[in-house]
């Protein structure tokens, strides 16, 4: 009868242990929101600033403001854009990074021009480039693609460059091909400074999604908000912005998930070395 009825306990005991693990990180995530939100609930309830309502006001006004028809006219256009020069972004950066970082001729070639480039804020190009492109999407996409480009590039030439020498030596020796080199070695050593850049470039891309809706648009989240501010909407502002902040959460989370196994191997690398010392 011990040994029957320590069965259960011991299931249970283990099923509790899961259920632990699984729900301390989420307190973790949540308890600095969810305290951030309580405040501002209460710091905010008795105020009767325009300019600052309550958040309970806010929340009200945001079902009618955003679930009618405006996720699939102003959020969705803005993030279509956004994802849309964010690749843009990544295949040049790494490509051109790629081809920098492993010449140092094309590396003291092109130094000087890119010092240039990146020290030229992307918002000041909206109204040049609007002569050229327009205030279409082309132009949108143009500049979010160009913001986003300078960190990728920059974290890949740094990546490709700070690869062991002895790694680029041992692949020659085996004379392995040079698709296999440029992917096994080169791509995959450089990744985890190439994944910084990347997620620099994402915080990066989302401001610029706002401002050139902000400039020259008729549809999006950048210009909705401006819509809002412009015609004394404050609680409808204010949601836009919650939105915006909850769009970038949601990115974050995307690109966290593809994070992760893209970085598999050097995280197991991190380790075994812990171990070892």
């Amino acid at each position: 009868m011990t040994t029957i009825t320590t069965v259960p306990k011991a299931r249970a005991n283990l099923s509790d242990s899961r259920r632990d693990s699984l729900l301390r990180p989420l307190i973790v995530i949540l308890a600095l929101p969810v305290a951030l939100v309580a405040g501002w609930w209460l710091w905010s309830a008795d105020s009767e600033s325009f300019f600052a309502p309550p958040l309970a006001d806010i929340v009200a006004a945001f079902p009618s403001t955003w679930l009618e028809g405006r996720l699939t006219s102003d959020v969705l256009p803005s993030v279509i854009r956004l994802l849309i020069g964010y690749a843009i972004a990544l295949v040049v950066g790494i490509a051109l990074g790629m081809a920098i970082g492993l010449s140092p001729t094309v590396r003291a070639f092109t130094e000087p021009a890119l010092e240039f480039f990146r020290a030229i804020p992307p918002p000041v190009m909206i109204p040049i480039l609007m002569l050229f492109l327009g205030i279409f999407t082309t132009m949108k996409v143009f500049v979010i693609a160009t913001g986003c480009l300078w960190p990728i590039l920059l974290n890949t030439i740094e990546g490709v460059r700070s690869i062991d020498d002895v790694l680029r030596d041992t692949s020659q020796v085996y004379r392995l091909r040079k698709s296999t080199q440029l992917h096994t070695l080169v791509l995959r050593g450089a990744s985890p400074q190439i994944m910084t850049g990347a997620r620099q470039a994402l915080s990066i891309g989302i401001i610029l999604m706002v401002i050139s809706e902000m400039f020259a648009a008729t549809n999006g989240l950048g210009f909705t908000i401006v819509q809002f501010q412009r015609s004394f909407a404050i609680p409808q502002m204010w949601t836009g912005i919650i939105l915006l902040g909850l769009v970038g959460v949601v990115l974050s989370i995307i690109f966290r998930a593809v994070e992760r196994p893209v970085l598999a191997w050097y995280r197991g690398l991190r380790q075994s070395q812990r171990g070892g010392n």
